[in-house]
């Protein structure tokens, strides 16, 4: 027994020692995204604020490709040391499971959550050409007109299933059109072909400004910042419309505890502080922190929140 406690003690000591060394060196952060993108800026603000800290640099490697399918997978193969961690997100950790049946990667099984740190909720949009001023207007259009098109950024993205639950709440059918290139979905979008939009609001915050876009709910439980005239879908006749692009960070599984608690300690302090909400709040995004327990148990629920969501709708993407 004594021999048991001295065994437990010194592995607690030598928990505490690895956390207060670590990092000993320079963290490389996979980022799934292209350099510049929201989800890769976001992360950038977090890292460059935890790093003086930590004291160590936190180099962003982008790899970019299969919608965040390549990066994520890369992560969850890399050395469980802390010396190479994942901010990836809501599709690479939850659609894409139910989208890519050969994934190569289990989000529920093969990472150590570290901490969710932003939701960016969609925001129903129309052409400012489209006589509709209100989310009850847009569905009763929608039932007089279910061709109606809806654009995203293509088939599976987090704009596309934003659109279809749309559909099912609201019980009306449109006609997706999936693009590959955002600029030219959102001229579209304020020309008037493809006149209805469930977009994220860095990529049409300069058409709102403008007037040829119009925004007529937001799919989240609290109203945005960014946007603070805007209700909710459910201030606006939808109860239970909440979709979001959201961010996390995780580790390989295997990672140790003190790590993964250090790391999470670190972006939750960044997290509430004014300068780093502030930043966010200017892409439209709701800062946050969760625990690592409480972060499993979100990618989970939205694994299988999105499941039948897309089994419903019917959605298939190429591979």
């Amino acid at each position: 027994m004594i021999l048991r406690f001295l065994v437990l003690g010194a592995l607690l000591i030598g928990a505490d020692a690895l956390a207060q060394e670590y990092p000993a060196r320079p963290v490389t952060v996979i980022v799934p995204f292209s350099t510049g993108s929201a989800s890769d800026v976001m992360a950038r603000i977090v890292l460059d604020r935890i790093a003086p800290s930590m004291g160590q640099r936190f180099v962003v490697d982008n790899r970019p490709a299969a919608g965040g399918n390549v990066g994520t997978a890369a992560a969850a193969k890399a050395a469980p040391d802390g010396y190479t961690i994942l901010m990836s997100a809501s599709g690479p950790l939850a659609a894409n499971k139910v989208l890519y049946p050969g994934l190569g990667y289990d989000p529920e099984k093969d990472f150590e959550p570290i901490s969710l740190y932003a939701k960016l909720p969609n925001v129903v949009v129309v052409s400012a050409k489209l006589p509709v001023q209100s989310l009850r207007g847009l569905v009763s259009y929608l039932k007089e007109k279910p061709a109606t098109p809806f654009g995203s950024v293509g088939n599976g993205s987090s704009q596309h299933l934003a659109g279809a639950f749309f559909e099912q709440l609201a019980g009306v059918r449109m006609t997706h059109v999936p693009y590959r290139v955002t600029a030219q979905l959102v001229s579209d979008l304020v020309g008037g072909e493809v006149p209805v939009g469930f977009q994220l609001v860095p990529n049409v915050i300069g058409q709102l400004k403008a007037g040829q876009v119009r925004p007529l709910a937001v799919a989240s439980e609290r109203r945005l910042a960014a946007l603070p005239s805007v209700p909710t879908a459910a201030e606006a006749g939808l109860a239970g419309y909440e979709s979001s692009a959201w961010f996390a960070f995780l580790a390989p599984r295997g990672t140790s505890r003190p790590i993964v608690d250090r790391l999470y300690g670190e972006i939750a302090s960044a997290m509430g502080e004014p300068a780093v909400r502030a930043r966010f709040a200017e892409f439209g995004a709701e800062p946050m922190a969760s625990s690592p327990e409480a972060l499993a148990r979100f990618i989970s629920a939205e694994v299988g929140k999105w499941r039948e969501i897309i089994a419903t709708a019917g959605i298939t993407v190429d591979q």
